[in-house]
Order: structure tokens, then sequence, then C-alpha cells
């Protein structure tokens, strides 16, 4: 990393037919840990969310609750989309909605560009259609419908029936690029990753590509094609753009390229939309692909995939009401391996939350600075000449500073958590074997007191550091609890085991109190 460079992440844009659940708030938190991380490591970070608000879905959910699909739009993203970005602490630079004047009008650009290109023609399409998805589907995603739906085919990810159609429509030219897109996954393997979801495009795409319906003229609820407005814009064509809208294609040819291009976090169900429906568009515009494209994995509930049709959903604050927000970020990108899918259930999030967090990294901080209160007053003692076990923390401070660095640069969240972490339990490990406790009681041993402690505070603070892109909150609490210079949000974070610490510590609250009644 270097300072100064630009580093956009972007996250999805989520469907605003429904609440968001945990699975939207994990991506959230994934696209927010990576952000907060790289700002901390001097890159001009910037972090794009927000909603999308077109389409046959949006308009059938809104018409069956009696309003206008922007009435509806307004209520979820006020209500609950916004909401989720408080509820698990997501520091975000930007917000898009695809309804923002910003995008149609630049989105209507884009289109009008390809057209005039030459990458666009009239054609007619019959296929089956997904309105969860919003996409036509190949008979290979659908399964045969059970119980109600038996006899009919079905989308293989909502369970529900596709509906067949025929429609005159606009078609992007998708199809002559397939040789450029393989010939970019060949030279830049990290453009998909993991390696699971780079195999499943390069399969995809070696099959053959078709050309994409970008049109729909049954329905009015979307941006109008410029040149003929009886159609709106493909919701997904629409939705796509709004990475480049935002960062400002269109009307700021500086920004836009200060910015672009991005790394995009991606649930792996929207995998080749990202993949290879947005790179053959950007290709055919002239614009630089993507820097990345991340798949992860789904969250599972009962070995089944998140799922507010199926009643699987969980709502965040559910977790967050209990257990607070760090617990929530902590939880997610620890126990999940980023890439996988996961499977989340109340018992193992208690269990961490105890174990790991409560008693790990809260007992930690509180002990380290309750022995500073209690043997020097507050005052972080300078301590004497290093031993072995004081040199070891250190070189283990260094240590886990660079591996996580170099996780976070693949994208391996939980193996970055997990090397940090390898601090926490060392640390642990250090204080019971120095008992500063019992050289507390000897004044021969005054010395060796001052330099257990002094290691102890310059490890607690390296942690502190660390592991603020994660738990901020708790970390903040013990910034300043440390006496620390400076806001925690602007330390070094690939330098934390060189941190500025403070002379004087105070006491602490416990970072993570003891959880009593029964969660779940």
């Amino acid at each position: 990393m270097s300072d100064g460079s630009s580093f956009y992440i972007t996250t999805p844009i989520f469907y605003v037919n429904d609440v968001p659940h945990i699975g939207h708030a994990y991506t959230e938190v994934a696209a927010d840990v990576l952000a907060r991380w790289h700002r901390q490591s001097g890159d001009n970070a910037w972090l794009l969310t927000g909603t999308d608000e077109h389409g046959q879905k949006i308009l059938r959910t809104a018409t069956a609750n009696g309003v206008t699909p922007k009435e509806w739009a307004d209520r979820l993203v006020e209500t609950a989309w916004k909401p989720l970005l408080e509820t698990v602490n997501i520091a975000n630079d930007d917000f898009i909605r695809t309804t923002d004047e910003r995008h149609e009008v630049n989105a209507q650009k884009f289109l009008q560009h390809l057209q005039t290109e030459g990458h666009i023609y009239t054609g007619e399409y019959e296929g089956y259609y997904c309105v969860g998805c919003e996409e036509y589907k190949p008979t290979s995603d659908l399964v045969d419908g059970t119980g109600d739906d038996a006899g009919v085919l079905v989308c293989a990810i909502h369970s529900k029936p596709v509906e067949l159609l025929h429609e005159k429509n606009y078609f992007f030219k998708m199809s002559a690029f397939a040789d450029q897109l393989l010939a970019l996954y060949e030279a830049n393997p990290d453009f998909v990753q993991p390696e699971s979801a780079r195999n499943e495009v390069i399969s995809f795409v070696k099959r053959g590509l078709s050309d994409l319906s970008i049109s729909r003229s049954s329905f009015d609820w979307g941006i109008k094609v410029p040149w003929d407005e009886s159609h709106v814009v493909y919701v997904w064509f629409d939705a796509l753009l709004n990475y480049i809208t935002a960062a400002g294609y269109g009307q700021n040819d500086e920004e836009f390229a200060s910015r672009w291009p991005a790394t995009h976090i991606v649930g792996k169900d929207i995998l080749r939309f990202h993949a290879v429906i947005w790179p053959a568009m950007l290709m055919a515009a002239g614009i630089a692909v993507p820097k990345q494209v991340f798949g992860h994995g789904w969250l599972l509930v009962g070995g089944e995939k998140m799922s507010k049709s199926k009643l699987t959903g969980i709502a965040p604050s559910e977790i967050t009401d209990t257990f607070g927000s760090d617990a929530f970020r902590y939880y997610f990108m620890r126990a999940i391996s980023f890439g996988q899918d996961g499977s989340f259930s109340w018992e193992d999030l208690s269990a961490r939350y105890q174990s790991e967090l409560a008693n790990g990294f809260g007992n930690l901080a509180s002990r380290v600075i309750a022995m500073v209160v209690r043997y020097c007053d507050g005052e972080v003692p300078l301590g004497g000449e290093p031993t072995e076990a004081d040199l070891g923390i250190q070189a283990t401070e260094k240590r886990v500073t660079d591996a996580s660095a170099a996780f976070i640069d693949r994208l391996a969240i939980h193996e970055a958590v997990a090397s940090v972490w390898e601090l926490v339990d060392e640390l642990n490990g250090y204080i019971t074997l120095q008992e500063p406790w019992a050289l507390a009681k000897d004044p021969a041993t005054r010395e060796r007191l001052e330099t257990v402690l002094h290691t102890a505070v310059r490890g607690l603070g390296t942690l502190t550091v660390l592991l603020s892109p994660v738990i901020p909150v708790a970390t903040g609490t013990l910034w300043t609890a440390l006496g620390g210079t400076g806001a925690l949000t602007d330390q070094r974070i690939d330098r934390a085991w060189g941190w500025a610490g403070g002379t004087h510590v105070t006491p602490l609250e416990p970072l993570f109190p003891r959880i009593e009644s029964t969660v779940g």
C-alpha cells in the first residue's frame, strides 16, 4: 500500500422490495472493514453503498402495498436501508439511489453512447423471466416446482415460478466481448476472486455468451431509453451503472478519473452480472474494467441461504440490540471465511462473544489498565531492560501487523482478524506467566513489574489500532483509556506496532459486558 493510493470499494446496491437482513449487513460490514483499513493505511479510500429502486419487482411490491414505486422506495430507504448503516456502524462515503437524478441522467448518457457506437440493436426475445432475480433464466438455472408449484418451472434461487415472456426489446451485443473477457480473466487472475468464483465465471463465458436484452416495454417503472421512451432500461443494466455514476461519470471527469476503477464486493448469486455483463458494458464504452470483483459466500440459516421469502431472514437489530454493533462486526468477520458460505447460529455467536470478546480481548484490556492504575497510579511506566519474553511480544506485534495487512490485500478479512488475535492470545499468556500481581508484592522486582506493564500497554495499544476497523466502538473507548495521541482513525494501521502511546491511562469499564439473557 502506498500513501495516497486510490481505493474505491463498493457493495451491491440492494433492492428496496423488503427490509434488510443480516446477509445484507454482512456485505456492508466486509466492505466497511476494508475501507476503514485502507484509510488507516494512508490510502484515499471511498466506500459506496446504496439502493436499487427500479424494475418489475419494485413496481409489484409497491402496487401490492397501495403506493407508487417512488413512495415505496422513499419509505424503505429512510426507515430500513439507511438505518441499517447506523445499526452496524458503516462509515460509507456516499449512498446512491438509482432514482437519484445524478444516476438517471448519466445512465442515459452511457446508454446513448453505446447506441451511437453501434453496440445496441432491436430484436425480439422469448424466455423464462424471474422477477425475483430480475433476470431471464436459462433452463439450466430452473428446477421443477413442488407442492403448490408442481408442474411448473421455478427459479433455483428463489424457488418461485418463472414467467414466460415474449418482448420486442433493445439488445446489447454482449456476445462480441466473449474473447476479450476471457483474455481479461487470463491476464489478471485476481480480477475475479475467490478462485472458485473465477472458475465458475470462466466456465460460463466459455460456454458462449448471448446478447443481452437491455430494455422492457411491458411496464414503465425505470429509466427511459433516451431514444425511445416507450422502453425503460433493464433494471440490472441500470443498476450496474451506479458504480460509475456515483463516482462522477458523465458529470465530473476529474473526480471519476481519481476514483475509478473500483473493487466490487458482491454475493456469489450476482457474480455473473458483475464479472461478465458489467466489464463487457465498460469495454463497449471504452472505460476501464473494475479493479476486482469478489464474490463472497452466503450466510446459511438451518442449511439454507438467508431469505425473507423463506422466513429465514434475521434482522441485524435482533443481534445488535443484545450484543452491540462491534460484536456483530467481529463475529461475521471472524467466524466465516470470507469468500465461502458460512452458517450462522445464535449459540456460536454467544460463545464467541463470551470467550473471544469478553474474556479474551475485553478482559485483557481491563486487566492491563487496572494494574497500571493500581500499581503505578495510572502512569505508564518506562520499564527496564527487556527480557526474551518482552522482546517476543514486540516481535509478535510487528509480525501480526505485517501479516494482517497482507491478508487484507488479498481480501482475506477472516485471516487478518485471526492473525491479530494471535497477539490477544499471546498477551494473555504473557501476563499469566509474568504474574505482575506477584511482582508488585516485592520492592526488589519493581523494575521488572514496570517492564511487564510497559510491554503489556504497548501490546494493547497495537491491538487497539489493528482492531479499530473491525470493532470501532470498543477500540475507540480503549484508545481514550490508553491516553492515545490523536484520533484513533488517524493512526497508521500498517505501523500499528509503533503507535504513539500515551503516558497516563484512565479506568476502563468492561468493553464487552457479560450477557445473561437467553438469545435466539
